[in-house]
């Protein structure tokens, strides 16, 4: 009686390399949908709605970087609603603190 052992590892090599290559799709997907959304975003904080101008300064809030903060300088000389200017304002004193404490710590 002869047993072939063969398959087995051949079989469990295929579902292994599809669940890799399903794995790293979804990856991939996420990061084309995580993109997309930064991009809608950053137009949207520019957008004729004031909703979606609030939305898309919560957004930025979660990101903090240099080039944010830039567009949130642009931003507070555009915008014109006392409201949006104040969170405007409290979300670009909030990534000023958070990059001049990241760079700090990275120079000591």
């Amino acid at each position: 009686m002869v047993v072939r052992t063969e398959r087995v590892p051949s079989r469990a090599l295929k579902v292994t390399g599809f669940v890799l290559l399903g794995a790293a799709t979804a990856a991939l997907i996420g990061v084309v949908l995580a993109r997309d959304q930064m991009v809608r975003h950053r137009r949207g904080l520019f957008s004729p709605h004031p909703l979606r101008r609030l939305a898309a300064l919560g957004y930025l809030r979660s990101y903090p970087n240099v080039d944010n903060v830039l567009l949130l300088r642009d931003y507070l000389a555009w915008e014109q609603r006392p409201m949006l200017r104040k969170r405007a304002s409290a979300v670009l004193e909030g990534m000023e603190r958070e990059l001049t404490g990241s760079r700090l710590a990275e120079g000591t």
